[in-house]
């Protein structure tokens, strides 16, 4: 006799999805993007260990919502890092997937077309071209892994990876942190507390064991060997009374020390949105400033930025008609456009001594 099935009761369907092997398979890399995407990762990684005194800076849209302007944009860059290159090594944020508050759109992973259709396999072929487009420039890439199998389906074209303010607590997220092959900066969470993410770093240098898959699809324990690039970014907070910035030299002198007392390289990225920013698009660029100045004065523990950065400065909403769009406007958080991005870069070019 079948006993009752008490599963599944709040599940509609289930949807399959193309294994990482396949998508691999449709959409491969070459050796020479390999290799480009190897250069972007040892550079970090130089960044991290002081082995160079470049600095980093990871700017790009909040949220990638379309490709061809994700390009246009790698070709900004592209030209940018030629004019910079001997100071900063510039990484475009290519945020494929959106963690929400509440609801709202989720990414281009997750809904490609912008209509909550879902199309979960067309998000992962638009996500890989987009990646492979930028490497093939040379363009090294960073993104936030939010979903935990999406590492297996792109992140042999990633040389960054960051592990959000409202993910930075997870055990899962650290566990695959842990196996990671580009470097990682953990964010604050959104109240602002520094040491979650410094515990992230210190559980991610650790190996683990886990359940996730494998290139092909299966389920599998994941044995790791730890993490050793993990670095903090500081994005600010925010309290009940309004946003609180911790890009201020107590706010680092403090992260430094929590640092200092686990026995963890004193690395921090400084995220100039979100609290630091007020989010405030437009203040952005005093947060940058402020922030060279602390370089210029000798800070050598602020290894790199991160903007939210856009073709065109502002947002827009998401209605019913994606066709309507602003072209190179975001959809998610306001950007600064690409004009200030040049400006801020190059004047913090000139700005820093050799």
């Amino acid at each position: 006799m079948m006993c009752r099935e008490i599963t599944d009761e709040n599940v509609d369907s289930y949807r399959k999805t193309m294994t990482p092997a396949e998508l691999k398979r449709g959409l491969p890399v070459t050796e020479e993007i390999i290799k480009k995407v190897e250069k972007g990762r040892k550079e970090i990684k130089e960044i991290l260990s002081k082995e160079s005194k470049k600095k980093v800076i990871i700017t790009g849209p909040c949220s990638i919502h379309d490709i061809q302007e994700a390009k246009d944009y790698a070709d900004k860059i592209k030209d940018l890092s030629d004019k910079v290159d001997d100071k900063f090594l510039l990484v475009m944020r290519t945020y494929l997937e959106k963690p929400r508050t509440t609801l709202g759109w989720k990414g281009l992973i997750n809904d490609p077309h912008l209509n909550g259709s879902y199309d979960i396999n067309t998000g992962l072929r638009k996500a890989r071209e987009l990646l492979i487009y930028t490497a093939e420039l040379g363009v090294p890439t960073g993104t936030e892994f939010l979903g935990s199998v999406t590492p297996q389906y792109i992140d042999d074209l990633i040389s960054w990876a960051a592990i959000g303010a409202r993910t930075t607590e997870s055990q899962p997220h650290r566990e695959m942190v842990s196996g990671l092959s580009v470097p990682v900066g953990f964010k604050n969470d959104t109240k602002g507390n520094v040491e979650i993410a410094v515990n992230g770093i210190k559980t991610a240098k650790h190996p683990h064991s886990f359940r996730g898959i494998n290139q092909e699809g299966e389920i599998c324990i994941v044995d790791t060997t730890g993490n050793e690039y993990c670095h903090v970014v500081l994005r600010g907070g925010k309290s009940w009374n309004g946003y609180v910035p911790n890009y201020d030299s107590v706010s680092i002198e403090r992260t430094l020390n929590l640092l200092r007392d686990e026995g963890l390289p004193e690395n921090i990225v400084v995220d100039c949105s979100h609290g630091n920013s007020g989010k405030d698009h437009e203040k952005q660029s005093r947060v940058f400033r402020h922030v060279i100045d602390d370089i210029d004065d000798g800070s050598d523990s602020i290894v790199g930025f991160m903007l939210e950065s856009n073709l065109e400065p502002g947002n827009q909403s998401l209605s019913d008609d994606p066709s309507e769009l602003k072209r190179g406007v975001s959809i998610t958080d306001a950007c600064i456009g690409w004009e200030t991005t040049e400006d801020l870069v190059l004047d913090a070019y000139e700005r820093l001594e050799d």
